[in-house]
């Protein structure tokens, strides 16, 4: 056999995993999924879509209803958490107030039995690996959010998993500290060489950290792939709106998704999509245009179009004024009816 043909083996497999907690209410639909060794999935989807419940079902703090989880040719279904090979590293990141970082990491070799020189020398080391060996002393009271996370992150890898399971880790920040936290997440998913899989509501944070990225809706998956395919091919019209920067329109060839920084605009008359400029918002370096197209379904009328500031400034645009509308058909994306 040629073991360059092998497939590559994934870290976790879903097969058919199903939650329901009762007639009617399935928070998770029997949902197939691979995830690469040493890779940085990120499960994207709006509230409900039951990407937590994939994720806490994956650690063991969720009962499946059916279904198989499998953790590199393992399975783990039935597996209480702490014997699965996955650690958690929660929104919260769920520190003991009381406790010097050190034993915050430590704890759980504490709850194991280990003695007290062996786990705090594990544990230092750990926080040394994530820069914060010169705070092993202090409480997390005394920490910036962005240390607690490093101290969260080094909690999780004392049990040393092989994959690190993150629910919203990030949400709690603030925005510059957002950024600079999910560049530290991807830097030690690397610099570890371990899976992870991060939930999500962030289209940004996880076309930011993501290998693959897999979207959910109402309980099933609606894509899965790397974050350039999925943004600039969505499979459906719910990933195309949800993913944003898209267009859903109805034209004779059927139903497209024409990205907003593709759409070309002229003087009214000149294409037959016309529309109203509704809304103008400048961002900075491009501003975006709502428009409200004509003789289109209420669902349909909205339209954003998405030009430079240089192309703006050129010919500016006020609410109220009509245009029309054009893109090149290569750029238009056929979605699935």
């Amino acid at each position: 056999m040629d073991v360059t043909s092998a497939p590559v083996p994934a870290a976790v497999e879903l097969i058919a995993l199903t939650k329901q907690y009762g007639p009617g209410a399935t928070a998770v639909d029997a949902i197939d999924l691979r995830i690469e060794a040493n890779s940085y999935c990120c499960l994207l989807g709006p509230s409900g879509c039951g990407k937590s419940t994939t994720l806490r079902m994956i650690a063991g703090h969720e009962s499946t209803t059916s279904g198989d989880i499998l953790l590199e040719n393992r399975n783990i279904t039935a597996l209480p958490a702490a014997a699965r090979g996955t650690a958690m590293m929660f929104q919260s990141f769920a520190l003991f107030p009381h406790l010097s970082a050190l034993d915050n990491v430590a704890f759980s070799l504490k709850m194991k039995g280990v003695a007290k020189a062996e786990r705090h020398a594990r544990a230092q080391d750990l926080l040394e690996r994530v820069a914060m060996g010169h705070l092993a002393q202090r409480k997390p009271g005394e920490l910036s959010g962005g240390q607690q996370q490093r101290v969260a992150l080094a909690r999780a890898l004392i049990t040393q998993p092989r994959v690190l399971l993150l629910d919203e880790p990030l949400s709690a920040l603030d925005p510059f500290l957002r950024i600079q936290m999910r560049a530290e997440l991807r830097h030690w998913q690397r610099e570890l060489g371990l899976t992870f899989i991060h939930v999500t509501h962030s289209q940004e944070e996880a076309m930011a950290l993501a290998d693959t990225m897999v979207v959910m809706n109402h309980g099933r998956i609606e894509q899965v792939g790397p974050p350039h395919a999925v943004y600039n091919r969505p499979a459906s019209e719910f990933v195309a709106r949800f993913m944003g920067g898209h267009n859903v329109l109805r034209t004779s060839a059927g139903k497209v998704a024409v990205r907003n920084d593709h759409i070309r605009l002229a003087p009214a008359g000149s294409t037959g999509w016309t529309a109203t400029v509704s809304d103008v918002e400048y961002q900075g370096t491009y501003v975006l245009l709502g428009l409200q197209l004509d003789g289109s379904e209420p669902k349909d009328s909205a339209v954003s179009v998405m030009l430079s500031e240089a192309r703006f400034v050129e010919q500016p645009l006020a609410t109220g004024d009509r245009v029309d509308l054009g893109w090149d058909p290569a750029q238009a994306h056929a979605l699935a009816a």
